[in-house]
């Protein structure tokens, strides 16, 4: 059984719709896929009637921002209830963080080259908050840069005096919220060093005392001793191990399938959470 935990779609970053991200996963030859857009579940019903549609299982989830030990982290939710409002309202203040950092951002960096805050919502879709991934778009179309991997290295990596950081719950807080959710959080990407500083071992074992679940070791991100890091540190804590693509369509080179997580490991997920994976 092929198993992808981790794509983004219109709804956040993506460039494929819901339903698309479904018809590529298909495509793909997946047996499971989980739809986590960035801090919200508005692509969730249109997602889950493509995999009905497509006979394809889907695990409904959220890829939630949030902040450890002073560095940016992102924690995985699955299959929680959509409707648990604290949950929700952090995730839509993020949204709103988003907004401001990006138009900060954006008027940083027209100061060196022809960019403005019109060419970022025209690479966004509609309903989706702008976004680094927007900006890079933006700078891709304007032909400033080659593409949005060029972009981040370039322009939006947190080194980059274009950079701006935004507002964001704790890990801890998010891991709380997650829970009263009916939710499973899982760290995503722990150990990808190219974006920045990464969470010790200390760090982790903390958020593992909160209720921590998972990490998401098996990530293209995640160089090889960061992979062997965490799956150590895994074992020790009792954390399950995820493995998935972070697929973002054209926005990225990341390919559908290219990391997979073990079936009993989906379906110990399944066993804590308060929603069902959609089966068609």
């Amino acid at each position: 059984m092929r198993i992808d935990l981790h794509t983004h779609s219109t709804a956040s970053d993506g460039t494929d719709s819901p339903s698309q991200v479904i018809a590529q996963a298909v495509t793909a030859g997946l047996d499971v896929v989980a739809l986590t857009d960035h801090d919200t579940t508005d692509g969730w019903a249109e997602a889950t009637a493509a995999a009905r549609e497509q006979g394809i299982a889907l695990v409904l989830g959220s890829e939630v921002t949030a902040t450890a030990a002073g560095v940016s982290v992102h924690v995985l939710s699955y299959l929680q209830d959509p409707t648990s409002a604290p949950l929700a309202d952090a995730m839509r203040a993020t949204k709103t963080a988003r907004v401001t950092r990006a138009r900060t951002m954006v008027d940083r960096l027209s100061e060196d080259y022809d960019l403005t805050w019109e060419d970022v919502v025209a690479q966004t879709a509609i309903g989706a908050t702008v976004g680094r991934p927007h900006i890079a778009d933006a700078l891709v179309a304007k032909g400033i840069v080659t593409d949005r991997s060029a972009a981040f290295t370039a322009m939006l990596l947190p080194s980059s005096r274009y950079y701006v950081r935004h507002h964001a719950p704790t890990a801890l807080e998010v891991i709380e919220l997650v829970l009263t959710a009916g939710g499973v959080p899982v760290l995503a990407h722990p150990g990808a060093e190219q974006r920045g500083r990464v969470i010790d071992d200390a760090a982790i074992e903390e958020l593992t005392v909160a209720g921590l679940v998972g990490l998401e070791v098996h990530h293209r991100d995640n160089p090889p001793a960061q992979v062997e890091r965490l799956t150590a540190l895994a074992a020790r804590l009792g954390l399950l191990v995820t493995g998935a693509s972070d697929y973002h369509g054209a926005g990225k080179p990341n390919v559908l399938g290219e990391n997979l997580t073990d079936p009993t490991t989906l379906a110990r997920i399944e066993g804590r959470a308060a929603a069902a994976v959609v089966r068609a």
